[in-house]
Order: structure tokens, then C-alpha cells, then sequence
């Protein structure tokens, strides 16, 4: 396929040939190799201005080494000790929604807010903190078209800047949470620079929030606009985790994730040659019919377990696991709470982002009760 320069890179669409290929370590995620696909001139623009995001866009042995620092904070057990309060957060938002009238955009009212508080409580950054660098965040995930690189380079600058603020208040002032656990571990016995823990905070508050939010928004959206499927979900409640993730799996929020080669790959009797640049489509991996059975179809009883949306390799993404928590518990708490929620309008006039950069999903969702 062609990108945006003209350039012209590989394409990975099938369920066997993704996970090859993101299992494969002559694929490398490194930004700063001058081959590297480039997916919207603002995200060369970064490149060029020198900022590698960790985890995402570093290979190993440095991206193992990033991933240790951070994993022990995305445990079952610590996500299981943020659970109480991530639906206490789901209650008081239904509460406010409800006391608003009988309408209102499941995006603003419920889902985002919900992923930033439980993103916010994890990493230890306040509220105003987090909206201020969650709205950067978001224009520079999906930028709208006709944004220029320079704007984006500006929008990255104020998030980095605000991040250093809040690193130096934490340093006079500390708090509890992982940003406040790496000053006072890998930062403090020089394991880890400031400025290299500024662009982890930038990294994981950006994946966290929106992609979350979009996950909640595009489940309840799927549930609505497939009636039957979601008066099963309300018959048995137990079914909500294993629906989390066949949800998941439907709206796959994050489409590709690009690559380039560092040696040839013989891939499905095919040659990716050094140099060139391969896009793998998680979205499309997870409708392939050769792994799924009726693939395009919402069924909240499938074990869907296996599905990609998280990635798959090295680089899957550590916050999955506050992900499933965060989306489970919105949709069990919306159920329950709001059992005649409806769409306020045809399910053709939900407007809708495709993933035409980097992550697409449902940004507005009028519901109403």
C-alpha cells in the first residue's frame, strides 16, 4: 500500500502472517531508523525533532528494560487494588449522567472520563494534570486533517513541559503511584534520567486514556446497535469479562502498528526486503476468517481470548490489564445502573473516527434512557 509521501510499504492482514511478523525481531518499531514508515507527517515531524516514545518506538534489549521498570505496576494485583475505586469513579459518572437529564454523549459523560481517572490513579498525576495533557494527547494521536507537523511539534513541547512540572512537584512534594515509585527507584540510583522518565509518562498517558475510553465507547456502541446480544449480557452478568474481550476484539480501536525490516523476511511466499516498511493491521488480523468463525459478527459467549488488540509480542501493551478492568466495569456498572439505555439517535448517524492514523473508535455516543 501507499503512504502518505508516496511511499510504498508492505501490508499484514492475515491472523498467521501478523503474528509472524510481530514475533519476528528483523522487524524493528525504532522511529529513528530513517526507513521507518511514518503513518501522517506529524509523527515524522516528531521523529525528525529527535523523540523516540519508549516502549512503543525502542527495541529490546532497551525496550525490555523500560518494560521491567513498569510492568510490576500494571500486575493483576495492583489493577485487582484499583478496581474498588475505579467503580466507585463508574457510579458517581452514571450518578451526575442520570441527574443531567435524559440524554447525554457516552464519550464526554462516562467512558473517557472513566479511563483518565483510573490512568490518573495508577500513574499518581492529578486531574488537572491529566486533562491538560489528555487533550494535547489526543490531538496528537489523531490528528485532524490539515493539521500541520509544526502545530504537532508544539503540542508535543507542552506536554513534555507540563510533564517535567509535574515531575519537579513530585520531587519537592511526593505522592503515591508508579511515576512517584520510579523517582524514588530507577531515577534516584541513576537507572533512569528525568527526561526519560517525562517521555515514559507522556507514553503511557497517551495509550492509556484514549484508547480505553474508545474501547468502552465502541463496546457499548456494538451492544446497542445488537439488541439481542446485549439482553443477553444483561441475563448473565457473568459473561462480562469473556465479553470484554470479544468486544475488544470486534472494535480493535488500534489499527496498525508499523515496522521496518532490518534483514529480509521470507513471509507467505513473500520477500520484505531490508529497508522497507511493513504495516501490521491488528483490526484486520482480528476479522480474519481463517482464525475466527463468523468474524464479523458480535457473539458475547466467544472465547475470544486470543484476539490482538493488544498486540502480540514483545511489544503488547502493558496497560492491558487495566484496560479489561476499566472496560468491565464501565459496561457492568452502566448495565445495571441504566437498564433502559438506548441509542438518542440512528445508529448510521453515530459519528465515527476511523483509524486512519493511529486509533479510531466512537467520538461521540448520544445515548439516552
Amino acid at each position: 500500500m501507499t503512504l502518505y509521501d508516496g511511499r510504498q510499504v508492505w501490508l499484514a492482514s492475515g491472523g498467521a502472517e501478523g503474528r509472524a511478523l510481530l514475533l519476528d525481531a528483523r522487524l524493528s518499531v525504532d522511529v529513528a531508523h530513517p526507513a521507518f514508515p511514518a503513518l501522517a507527517p506529524q509523527f515524522a515531524e516528531q521523529s525528525a525533532g529527535g523523540f523516540t516514545p519508549p516502549l512503543s518506538g525502542v527495541d529490546d534489549p532497551e525496550h525490555a528494560h523500560q518494560r521491567r521498570l513498569v510492568i510490576p505496576a500494571f500486575g493483576i494485583r495492583r489493577i485487582a487494588a484499583l478496581r474498588p475505586g475505579i467503580e466507585r469513579t463508574a457510579e458517581a459518572l452514571v450518578d451526575a449522567m442520570l441527574a443531567g437529564g435524559d440524554r447525554a454523549d457516552l464519550v464526554s459523560a462516562y467512558s473517557l472520563p472513566l479511563a483518565c481517572a483510573a490512568n490518573l490513579a495508577l500513574l499518581g498525576v492529578s486531574e488537572e494534570d491529566g486533562h491538560y495533557i489528555g487533550t494535547r494527547s489526543r490531538r496528537l494521536l489523531s490528528p485532524a486533517v490539515g493539521d500541520d507537523a509544526g502545530a504537532a511539534r508544539t503540542t508535543l513541547d507542552e506536554i513534555l513541559d507540563r510533564l517535567r512540572d509535574v515531575i519537579a512537584r513530585k520531587e519537592r512534594q511526593p505522592g503515591t503511584g508508579l511515576v512517584d515509585e520510579l523517582l524514588a527507584g530507577p531515577v534516584a540510583e541513576g537507572g533512569m534520567d528525568r527526561d526519560q522518565l517525562v517521555a515514559l509518562c507522556m507514553v503511557l498517558m497517551a495509550s492509556g486514556d484514549d484508547s480505553t475510553s474508545s474501547t468502552v465507547a465502541a463496546s457499548v456502541f456494538a451492544l446497542l446497535a445488537h439488541p439481542e446480544q446485549l439482553e443477553r449480557l444483561r441475563g448473565e452478568p457473568e459473561l462480562i469479562p469473556g465479553a470484554v474481550d470479544e468486544l475488544t476484539r470486534l472494535t480493535t480501536v488500534i489499527d496498525v502498528l508499523p515496522r521496518v525490516a532490518t534483514a529480509d523476511v521470507e513471509i507467505a511466499g513473500h520477500t520484505i526486503r531490508e529497508g522497507e516498511g511493513v504495516l501490521v493491521s491488528l483490526m484486520l488480523m482480528n476479522r480474519d476468517p481463517g482464525t475466527w468463525d463468523d468474524p464479523d459478527a458480535l457473539d458475547v459467549g466467544r472465547r475470544a481470548g486470543r484476539h490482538v488488540a493488544f498486540g502480540h509480542g514483545v511489544h503488547q501493551c502493558v496497560g492491558q490489564n487495566l484496560a479489561r478492568a476499566v472496560t468491565g466495569t464501565a459496561l457492568s456498572v452502566l448495565l445495571r445502573r441504566v437498564p433502559t439505555l438506548r441509542l438518542a439517535v440512528p445508529v448510521e448517524q453515530v459519528r465515527t473516527d476511523p483509524p486512519h492514523v493511529l486509533q479510531g473508535g466512537v467520538s461521540e455516543l448520544p445515548v439516552t434512557w
